[in-house]
């Protein structure tokens, strides 16, 4: 049963990698930012349409690989609708899956989808993919005008 599910994982990455949702530019936007991993050579710029603390609508543009898009496109699914302080909360939900130890059942609920990120830890250089695109997020909320890179 594990196999099924680690293959059912890898479908869903390699399905938003090749066909990512929200990958568009949003001129009605209020808040964006550009991130880079120099590593694999990712580039988003993350698009956030907030109104009243509220993301109301997301989106990114870019090239990277399959998990770096997925990532984008898995984020942009889950994050419209959710305010700036559960954005920052899921957030920091995703990169403890990614870098610490073991996740809790209450953490993988909370991440829904992004829980297929999970095996993402075995392969530390591919860390900085599938987070690449929440780091540029977060400077999006934050406002920030320099280039978010994976290397700092």
């Amino acid at each position: 049963m594990l196999s099924n599910l680690r293959e059912l994982y890898q479908e869903m990455i390699l399905d938003h990698g090749r066909n990512p949702r929200h990958h568009h530019l949003m001129p009605q936007a209020n808040r964006l930012a550009h991130g880079h991993n120099q590593i694999c050579g990712d580039r988003l710029t993350v698009y956030l349409k907030i109104e009243r603390g509220t993301i109301t609508a997301i989106s990114f543009q870019g090239s990277g690989c399959a998990i770096s898009m997925a990532s984008a496109s898995l984020m942009s699914e889950i994050l419209s609708g959710k305010t700036h302080k559960e954005a920052e909360t899921l957030f920091e939900t995703f990169h403890q899956l990614l870098t610490c130890e073991s996740a809790t059942s209450k953490q993988l609920h909370d991440l829904e989808k992004l829980a297929v990120f999970a095996g993402v830890k075995a392969y530390p250089t591919r860390v900085k993919c599938a987070t690449l695109a929440w780091h540029t997020l977060l400077a999006a909320l934050k406002q920030k005008n320099e280039r978010v890179s994976t290397e700092l």
